[in-house]
């Protein structure tokens, strides 16, 4: 079981995360807000007048009603990923905080099952301010786009994980050159985030299908539009398999890593 040794103490480790990241939430709540305006202004407004529309699953969508989805999708990926990989490895390493925690009645579990909590709730209050920054501009389909809330944190859940396994098994802080570059780079470009995978040859496409963010990208889309993609539940499937296979991996790499 991925959670047999976890207490109830693992929220503390939570609550720690959260209490550093208030000191300074004027600059970490700043990003998310900012950074759907700066997409939409350069490749909605900018590349959005020169493509004009794109035909997606057979209909003709406005570009900036296509994209937008996209980085909501990258956003929960990207706060996930990059809060368990960079910041759990300067808190592990650097800092040796998880030493100090581990010293207390909390067990190795709960310090991994806090910042995994901590990296899914990243992506979550990334995925809030962001759909509060983007309704400003009418693009999304209301009440449809709250089903982002939920895919905020099962992606989150995801994505925390396995940023927890490159942590795991990344022997300095450099290596995460490495996943970041055959993997979330990838990710970011060819996960349908900016242009539909339809159009991509076939062993692209059926590449792209394998990669976790292209199933977070459709469904986000799906509830951003207002109408799920054909094949739906093929993401959904996905999605819950996924999850608790790369959280137990994580759990089981990291505490080998702190056993060390």
């Amino acid at each position: 079981m991925i959670f047999a040794n976890v207490s109830h103490r693992a929220w503390r480790v939570w609550q720690r995360d959260m209490e550093a990241y208030a000191t300074t939430w004027k600059t970490n709540f700043l990003p998310p807000l900012l950074e759907p305006v700066l997409y939409i202004l350069a490749f909605g407004v900018g590349m959005g007048q020169l493509i004009g529309t794109v035909t997606y699953f057979g209909e003709e969508l406005p570009y900036l009603n296509f994209m937008v989805p996209g980085i909501l999708a990258v956003a929960i990926m990207f706060w996930a990923y990059f809060e368990t990989t960079y910041s759990s490895f300067v808190r592990m390493y650097y800092q040796k905080t998880f030493e100090a925690i581990i010293t207390t009645p909390l067990l190795m579990e709960d310090v991994i099952a806090g910042e995994w909590l901590w990296g899914t709730t990243k992506s979550l209050v990334a995925a809030l301010l962001m759909l509060v920054a983007v309704s400003f501009f009418g693009l999304l389909s209301w009440p449809d786009a709250l089903l982002v809330i939920p895919l905020a944190v099962i992606g989150g859940m995801m994505f925390s994980a396995i940023g927890l396994i490159t942590t795991a098994l990344s022997p300095t802080i450099e290596t995460f050159n490495v996943p970041i570059f055959l993997l979330i780079f990838p990710m970011f470009l060819f996960s349908g985030t900016f242009f539909p995978i339809d159009i991509l040859p076939e062993w692209a496409r059926m590449l792209a299908m394998a990669l976790p963010l292209t199933h977070v990208s459709l469904l986000v889309r799906g509830a951003c539009l207002g109408e799920l993609p054909p094949g739906a539940w093929i993401s959904a499937a996905y999605l819950v398999v996924l999850t608790p296979a790369v959280t137990a991996m994580a759990f089981r790499l990291m505490k080998r890593r702190l056993v060390k």
